[in-house]
């Protein structure tokens, strides 16, 4: 059978999605309730997994909580032993893990200036809110707590996990009323760090986190200190990043004009009639994007890319093939 998702115009795509590409509905976000399998289509080809593991498919010592100590027996995981206890009676011990009945799923949902943004079919906001949605759903199926960080540069709504389509539909809710928030002028750098060190409180030991963003500030004055965060968050949660781009920003069209635009974290010119400005511009964004992948890969359990120039059902089908 072939998996491959049919090729269509972008018209026909946002009639099936119910979508505009800039806002959201919640129809639009309802309609990956009977879509959830694409998430196992995305995992299957995720990429650059240096560690261990993947939703849909837990990994030993992830997802389980403790259930008691026992002697130390051949063939025991010698990371398994309990170091305390060794010490107090003088013989090796070693603890025992059961698999956890549901396993905790959080939301980072970065809706920000920079998100807003989209040259093909939608808004990187929008794409990740899809995302979102799919990952909601998807934990709403298997019985998993369901939690959330959505935010912008003037506010973020949090909410602890909850089980059941209450807890899908108030995220759902969460992100349609934050796209249509008028954001303003003002940036505020480190955001996306202020998020995660929120994150980094919320989440609780062996919950599945996925942060859907398109990382700009990796690449800052912010770039390090948010890899720290990574990096515990990472420790005791599964990481999984979804990075959201659009292909203008890795490659300029040619067009007999210079066009002003707005990135979200300022205002810019591109010539795009010179065609020595979209060689050098093709290149720093390769090497953004590069470093931008590379600091995530060192933390997370799996990195996805994600573009904002098709339906996610095209994306995930064409990689499951």
């Amino acid at each position: 059978m072939d998996n491959q998702a049919p090729t269509h115009s972008v018209a026909y795509w946002l009639e099936k999605l119910h979508s505009n590409g800039h806002s959201l509905s919640l129809k639009e976000l309802t309609y990956y309730k009977s879509k959830t399998q694409l998430l196992d289509l995305a995992v299957q080809k995720r990429l650059r997994s240096p560690l261990s593991g993947q939703y849909l498919a837990p990994h030993k010592g992830r997802g389980m909580e403790f259930a008691e100590v026992r002697h130390y027996q051949q063939g025991d995981d010698v990371r398994s032993i309990d170091w305390r206890v060794t010490a107090r009676t003088g013989e090796a011990h070693t603890k025992l893990f059961q698999e956890e009945k549901e396993r905790p799923v959080l939301l980072m949902v970065d809706l920000s200036s920079s998100m807003q943004f989209g040259s093909q079919f939608v808004f990187k906001s929008v794409q990740a809110a899809h995302v979102a949605a799919l990952v909601s759903w998807s934990a709403c199926k298997r019985g998993d707590k369901l939690g959330a960080l959505v935010f912008n540069e003037q506010q973020h709504h949090e909410f602890r996990p909850q089980s059941r389509d209450k807890a899908v539909l108030r995220v759902l809710h969460a992100m349609q009323d934050m796209q249509h928030a008028d954001i303003g002028e003002q940036v505020h750098a480190g955001n996306l760090l202020s998020q995660l060190q929120r994150m980094n409180q919320l989440a609780k030991p062996g919950s599945v986190v996925y942060l859907l963003s398109d990382f700009v500030e990796l690449n800052d004055e912010y770039g390090d200190a948010i890899e720290r965060q990574l990096q515990h968050l990472a420790r005791h949660c599964e990481v999984v990043a979804g990075v959201i781009s659009d292909p203008f920003e890795r490659q300029l069209p040619q067009f007999n004009d210079t066009i002003n635009v707005d990135t979200g974290r300022g205002k810019i010119s591109l010539a795009l009639d010179d065609a020595h400005f979209r060689r050098r511009y093709h290149r720093q964004a390769q090497q953004f994007d590069s470093q931008r992948l590379q600091r995530l890969s060192r933390h997370c359990h799996s990195l996805v890319e994600i573009s904002a120039a098709s339906a996610l059902e095209q994306q995930f089908s064409l990689r499951s093939a």
